[in-house]
């Protein structure tokens, strides 16, 4: 098979790196950096995990550079290696999920449940700041690259056993063909159609609805930012009546790392009221994306910093010009897990991991005044 062609300056820094020369391994790599660990988020559901497989990925990468041929592209070359990082990954902890996967809608009277310490939620994901691009990645991809970080989608993906998810990310998202997905996973074409198949029949039985790129084009700038002032300024009120009047009569209201989540406009009503919107404590918000959505840092009021200090990132997924979901990544601890001390998480000391992957990432203040 002939090599693949690549551009002068590639085969040059290629030459290079194989003789040991780091800053050019560093700059051959660079331009790949953020759609790697965007493929690594897919596959493993956590910017952390992300964070590791990258650099794991790397180093594999650094110490198998002198026995690559030039055989393949080095773009595959480098997505065959991050993909079984992760999956080395995968073989070694549970998968994450949502709140929503694990458990029943909860009854609302009885206010948040304890939170789930175990490293099994999903995280939010700043994609532009990471800088995953919009469009597809490839002529041949079926998904939009922000559509696949989506939390639908991400959510689905932790559902599917680990070489489907493998192979639904390289075929379908970053547009491989079934030749060089099977090259990459050491497996057949049969095997990869095969996946692929069923593969497909789970994620779209999860996902379904439109997805929030489609969404959020149809809605308009204008109209999403009347949604959007609309609801904060509602929550500043404490008006759960307007919240739940944006909201779709199914929607879904999920706290991780609560375990718990309330299902439908009444039901949500009564957590609402009864707790976060109560009236004991004030609220700010910023908007932001997150996961390719329209996203919300919240920030409750502190007396003894006399500001705003950083609590949730709350996460919404639309329909049309309802919220369907909202998922508030909480970044703060109760010390004791008992419902009443959960009930005044905003009072609790901040999470580091928590408070790194909700606000620290999208690179938001720490406090406002």
């Amino acid at each position: 098979m002939p090599a693949v062609s690549t551009s002068a300056d590639e085969r040059a820094l290629l030459e290079a790196a194989r003789r040991g020369d780091e800053a050019a391994f560093g700059r051959l790599i660079e331009a790949r950096r953020a759609e790697l660990h965007a493929h690594c988020y897919r596959m493993l559901g956590s910017i952390h995990d992300a964070d590791d497989a990258l650099q794991d990925t790397m180093l594999r990468a650094w110490r198998g550079l002198p026995r690559f041929e030039g055989r393949s592209s080095l773009r595959s070359w480098l997505y065959a290696i991050a993909t079984n990082t992760c999956l080395d990954v995968i073989a070694r902890r549970p998968p994450r999920v949502l709140p929503i996967d694990l458990a029943p809608a909860a009854d609302p009277h009885e206010g948040p449940g304890e939170p789930v310490t175990e490293s099994v939620w999903i995280e939010p994901y700043p994609d532009e700041v990471i800088g995953v691009e919009d469009g597809f990645a490839a002529p041949e991809a079926r998904y939009e690259q922000r559509e696949s970080v989506e939390l639908a989608f991400v959510a689905a993906l932790q559902h599917l056993p680990a070489n489907q998810r493998a192979v639904l990310i390289l075929r379908e998202v970053l547009g491989f063909s079934a030749r060089e997905t099977s090259e990459m996973l050491s497996t057949s074409v049969a095997s990869v159609n095969s996946a692929l198949q069923r593969a497909r029949k789970s994620v779209e039985a999860r996902t379904g609805e439109q997805s929030q790129q489609a969404t959020l084009r149809a809605l308009g700038d204008e109209r999403l930012r009347e949604l959007v002032d609309s609801y904060v300024t509602a929550w500043q009120r404490d008006d759960v009546e307007t919240v739940v009047e944006m909201l779709a009569a199914d929607a879904t209201f999920a706290m991780p790392p609560l375990g718990t989540w309330f299902g439908g406009r009444d039901d949500i009503a009564v957590f609402l009221a009864g707790s976060p919107m109560s009236g004991q404590w004030r609220w700010r918000a910023l908007p932001v994306r997150a996961n390719g959505q329209q996203a919300l840092a919240f920030y409750a009021w502190n007396d003894e910093a006399n500001a705003y200090r950083r609590f949730a990132l709350n996460v919404l997924t639309l329909r049309g010009d309802e919220i369907r979901d909202v998922t508030a990544f909480i970044a703060r601890t109760p010390p004791a897990p008992d419902r009443e001390v959960v009930a005044r998480m905003p009072e609790h000391p901040a999470d580091p991991e928590r408070m790194d992957a909700a606000f620290d990432r999208f690179r938001l203040p720490e406090r406002l005044d």
